[in-house]
């Protein structure tokens, strides 16, 4: 069966192991996750000694996992298989590998919990193995986050700790760390370690931290370019010029553009409520109100002139048309240009 990885997390939490796994996709945060918990909890510590054996795929053909698999725990009520960087079996990807698998999964050694780790790829869909998989094991397929989807992964990801998050700075790590879910959870342990019981994350904790300024940031410099506060706007791009290397360009544009294409979309929203506008342009309703400011300072005419811009600037940083410019002579540039 095809399932969600925390259906899975809480099924294990559950005490209730199956005895095939199968972990695929590109996201790759999930999938050690379920190997991890599989790992340091389906069997007691002394039992792991003779029951648990881990395998790398690039070392081990499927005949040579699936003899691991059918061997029979010793003193204990299970064992466990887990098979690392699974992709890398060198003949998963060949008729008779999948063929072995699939026989397996017709008829799996019910005392074996066996786990294939495969990251950063899928089974082709086309094949048999994907239906058996599909029909015969715990099959979870991941897929990176979407930009939009990170505020309530990071607020719901902190909530599953038992902590808070003001939304201002799940803003700033959405926009600094991005969707790579192993570096934005770690981040986050490193402020949990050092908070109280019951208290919430807020833009200093993530400063002192996590190392981004609460005050010079892509998140405040927007919020300066909505408002039109021009002192503001160039006090920060004179900050972020001198300490280019800590605030490398590209990403800033990157998020800038994604400011503009979301204002492009509440332009030409016919529904121009909190909530439609929210789920038209995939960001928190707690933010809309300041799009809506930054739509009556930017007519449509405006923005679309601003993403032009950006364009423009995106491919100056990378060298394109830059001549002599350095990074900060072409942040001041767009900047300027956008505001004005």
């Amino acid at each position: 069966m095809s399932l969600h990885p925390d259906q899975v997390l809480q099924s294990l939490k559950s005490g209730d192991f199956k005895p095939v796994y199968f972990l695929q996709g590109e996201e790759p945060f999930y999938i050690d996750q379920i190997v991890d918990y599989i790992e340091d909890n389906c069997l007691q510590e002394a039992e792991k000694g003779f029951n648990q054996t881990i395998l790398y795929g690039k070392d081990v053909s499927m005949a040579e996992v699936l003899t691991h698999a059918r061997r029979f725990p010793m003193m204990a009520e299970r064992q466990v298989v887990i098979v690392k960087e699974a992709k890398d079996i060198q003949d998963l990807n060949k008729e008779d590998g999948q063929k072995l698998l699939i026989q397996y999964l017709e008829k799996p050694v019910p005392s074996t919990v066996l786990v294939f780790g495969h990251k950063h790829k899928k089974v082709d869909g086309r094949r048999p193995l994907a239906k058996a998989l599909k029909d015969k094991s715990v099959l979870v397929t991941t897929t990176p986050l979407r930009d939009y989807e990170l505020p309530a992964w990071i607020d719901k990801y902190v909530k599953s700790q038992g902590y808070s998050i003001n939304q201002n700075s799940v803003q700033m790590l959405a926009e600094y760390i991005g969707t790579n879910l192993e570096r934005l959870s770690n981040e986050i342990s490193k402020v949990i370690v050092n908070l109280g019981e019951g208290k919430t994350i807020n833009e200093d904790l993530i400063q002192k931290y996590v190392g981004i300024s609460k005050e010079y940031n892509v998140f405040e410099l927007q919020k300066a370019i909505s408002q039109r506060d021009i002192l503001k706007a160039n006090k920060m791009v004179n900050y972020f010029a001198t300490n280019s290397k800590a605030n490398p360009i590209i990403p800033m544009v990157a998020a800038l553009y994604s400011y503009y294409a979301k204002l492009l979309i509440l332009h030409g929203s016919k529904d121009q409520s909190d909530k439609g506008l929210a789920a038209a342009m995939g960001t928190n309703p707690f933010f809309i109100k300041e799009y809506k400011l930054a739509a009556r300072n930017y007519p449509v005419g405006k923005v679309m002139q601003n993403v032009s811009i950006l364009r423009e600037a995106d491919l100056r940083s990378k060298g394109v048309g830059a001549g002599s410019m350095s990074d900060g002579d072409i942040f001041k540039e767009l900047v300027y240009r956008l505001m004005h």
